[in-house]
């Protein structure tokens, strides 16, 4: 599988509790503005295509697209779509594809969701965050409920599937608070359902607020509880949890997300967006270079490794400040700020990680054979085989569940200590 994000980084206003790398200027320069952004991202669409051929990376048809931010609706429509169309001529979008955006719902209306639809989106994330004012005005969030509600109905009119997002644990906000938040978001009879614990980034206003004492801090406790109350709401509403913090209905979960948790391929474009490749293969180029990039960021379009039929893993980032990444845009190098290789020790962490995260679960076949593999490398290692004997204590805690077919799955305490459980994963494989 192949996906593709997009990060738009503009907002109208930033929020107290957001650390994303956003912008509320309209022109960033080196290109970077919001008339102009869809036209940069195209022209790093094509970098990145000749950067997969130049390293044998021969990608399939898009499986799913994901606008993110940042807030994507705060470009034209016709824009989205025309990245839309750029990626359906670059790599080919497959028949089945799931096209999301986000959106902030102040942002649309029913004539902005119709040229999404007509233009080939298949689902709209809403952010919702909240139901309560009081809890929206802490979170500084502009819309209200009504916004929310006539964003998905807009959305069911054009027959996109819709997706609403909360936070729970704003400072200030009450149990009764947050069962009108679920009570509402499932009274839009939305098929998807993501949940969120607020988290607080010190830089950040509500950081700064919260160092300061003007606002209390969150409660471990008091979000654990309201993890609690939104997995028995969503479950009574037949939503099913999927993943530690996303619920959906048979059939409607996040392809893009899922494929976030399996690991697949992935290209992402945009100032800070991250890109995931499984093998690349280091190509032999008269102009070979490192892989890492040089200094002002960015790699050459043909750069290769300088060796040759190494195969790895890579995660790669964009330049995260808008003009710098257009700079590099305009110098025709692809925009990264550095990129690492992903060892086989590492995959094998973000197996267990993800894994666990989902109610799939991790395949421990899997992870024997990762082992096994990683323990073939070159880099000294004292890695071990995980057993079903070993995992006894933890089901007999109510951490998590195995299968027949031996796919671990966490319970709903072991998705509350979930970090706890994958700590003891990795003790057991010696990571």
């Amino acid at each position: 599988m192949f996906e593709v994000y997009i990060h738009v980084p503009f907002c109208l206003r930033r929020c107290g509790y957001c650390d994303f790398n956003t912008y509320t200027a309209t022109d960033l320069g080196a290109g970077a503005s919001r008339g102009n952004y869809a036209n940069m991202v195209i022209r790093e669409m094509k970098l990145t295509k000749q950067w997969q051929l130049d390293h044998g990376i021969a990608e399939p048809p898009v499986s799913t697209v994901f606008f993110g931010g940042g807030t994507p609706t705060i470009l034209a429509a016709r824009d989205l779509v025309a990245m839309l169309d750029a990626i359906r001529k670059i790599w080919g979008i497959a028949p089945d594809a799931e096209i999301t955006t986000e959106a902030n719902p102040d942002t649309v209306n029913e004539y902005y969701i119709n040229e999404l639809a007509a233009g080939g989106f298949t689902r709209v994330s809403f952010g919702m965050q909240s139901a309560v004012p009081h809890v929206l005005k802490t979170l500084d969030r502009t819309h209200t409920p009504a916004n929310v509600a006539a964003g998905v109905n807009a959305a069911n009119k054009a027959g996109l599937r819709s997706s609403v997002d909360l936070i729970y644990g704003a400072p200030g906000e009450s149990l009764d608070d947050w069962r009108t938040s679920v009570t509402t978001a499932i009274d839009l009879g939305v098929n998807h359902i993501s949940a969120y614990a607020l988290t607080v980034e010190p830089t950040t206003k509500m950081g700064r607020q919260i160092a300061a004492g003007t606002l209390p801090k969150p409660n471990d406790d008091d979000e654990a509880a309201k993890y609690e109350i939104a997995d028995d709401l969503f479950a009574a509403a037949g939503l099913e949890w999927y993943e530690v913090s996303n619920w959906a209905r048979p059939g409607y979960e996040s392809q893009h997300n899922l494929g976030y948790w399996r690991n697949v391929d992935w290209a992402g474009l945009g100032p800070g967006a991250h890109s995931h490749y499984n093998a690349v293969t280091e190509a032999d180029h008269p102009q070979s270079a490192s892989l890492t990039a040089p200094a002002g960021g960015g790699c050459p379009a043909d750069a290769g490794l300088g060796v040759v039929s190494v195969s790895h893993g890579l995660r790669s980032w964009d330049i995260a400040h808008p003009r710098l990444w257009g700079t590099a845009i305009n110098e025709n190098r692809v925009p990264w700020a550095d990129s690492e290789t992903i060892t086989p020790e590492e995959n094998l962490e973000e197996l267990i990680m993800l894994g666990l995260r989902l109610h799939e679960g991790l395949d421990l076949d899997r992870i024997n054979r990762a082992i096994n593999d990683a323990g073939m490398s070159s880099t000294p290692q004292t890695l071990r085989n995980v057993s079903l004997d070993q995992l006894a204590p933890m089901v007999s805690e109510g951490l998590i569940t195995v299968s027949d077919n031996h796919r671990v799955v966490p319970t709903r305490r072991g998705r509350l200590l979930n970090d706890s459980v994958i700590e003891q994963f990795f003790d057991f494989v010696g990571v």
